[in-house]
């Protein structure tokens, strides 16, 4: 029965399907695959020979990608370092990104972004991570970030003092970029097709080579156990391990772009639905109803889709 008083017909079930399809179709997470999987050939492949651009994005985007037409701005900001050169450009990347739009190239653009969400297909459910641990974990990603940037500031001091050369030797590959040389970015798009190549060409490379490099191993290990970890945890990665969410989360408060809920149409009393769709676990409903900036929102706006009421939408400025 509608507003009028009038008996509504029940629905067929090919009416139930055209439903069913349109509410999937039309989407903000629609338009975010979408947006995602073409970055991905954007940024990786080089379609209609774009070529390199000289541009920097905070998204983790392997320097080692053959085809590649921006770069990483944190992979860039270490191998500056490395050589004596200020990171005039990534430092910018970073603030101005932080600021307009905050973490949102991480919901958007960053190609592992994409991989972990294609992850998250293969186990439906996923694991519900206790709000003390995510606390907890949430803080490995801001060591992570400490400890490259320490290293790299800190060789490039002693390199332009003429003191680094007993330091560099000690780094060995981790000197020019010491996050990338463990990052599961790395391994997973330049070295490990570099690999599979290697085994089908010329195996014989692989034996005397690959086999026993023990850093290869690490890498890999490293590789498998965070896309494994994607399975089960909904963006693990984004979460509690990546420098560059760590590093524009600093800022997000900060930014422009936001999402603003409406109290009126909330019924955060007896509702959590915008809060179980959050990949990141943000504590939505105890946020400012105004706007609200989360150091750990990527603005997938999940949430958006999810309200029944239709109480959450985006806010710029």
């Amino acid at each position: 029965m509608n507003s009028k008083g009038e008996l509504l017909k029940p629905l067929t079930d090919a009416e139930k399907t055209a439903s069913h399809v349109k509410k999937t179709i039309f989407r903000l997470d629609t338009v975010r695959k979408i947006t995602q999987f073409c970055c991905f050939l954007l940024l990786n492949v080089a379609v209609f020979s774009l070529g390199s651009w000289p541009i920097l994005l905070p998204i983790a985007q392997s320097p080692g990608v053959p085809h590649k037409t921006v770069g990483d701005a944190f992979s860039a900001l270490q191998v500056m370092l490395y050589e004596h050169a200020f990171p005039w450009l990534p430092i910018a990347s970073f603030l101005l990104t932080a600021v307009i739009l905050g973490r949102a190239l991480c919901g958007w653009m960053c190609p592992f972004g994409f991989i972990q969400d294609l992850s998250g297909y293969i186990k439906r459910r996923h694991t519900q991570v206790s709000m003390r641990t995510h606390e907890g974990m949430i803080n490995v990603k801001y060591g992570i970030l400490a400890v490259a940037l320490f290293i790299s500031v800190t060789l490039a001091i002693s390199l332009v003092a003429g003191v680094g050369q007993s330091y560099e030797s000690a780094l060995g590959v981790f000197a020019p970029a010491p996050f990338n040389a463990l990052s599961p970015v790395d391994t997973l798009f330049p070295i490990l097709p570099r690999v599979v190549l290697t085994v089908v060409y010329t195996p014989e490379v692989l034996i005397a080579g690959i086999l026993t490099d023990p850093l290869l191993w690490v890498r890999l290990a490293i590789m498998i156990a965070t896309i494994v970890l994607a399975v089960y945890v909904s963006r693990s990665w984004c979460r509690y391990f990546c420098p560059i969410g760590a590093a524009l989360a600093v800022f997000n408060r900060f930014s422009f772009l936001g999402l603003k809920r409406d109290p009126l149409r909330c019924t955060r009393a007896g509702c959590r639905t915008c809060v179980d769709a959050c990949p990141m676990m943000v504590r939505i409903l105890e946020l400012p109803w105004e706007k609200f900036t989360d150091p750990e929102c990527i603005y997938c706006l999940k949430c958006v889709d999810a309200c029944p009421t239709k109480a959450l939408k985006p806010r710029f400025p």
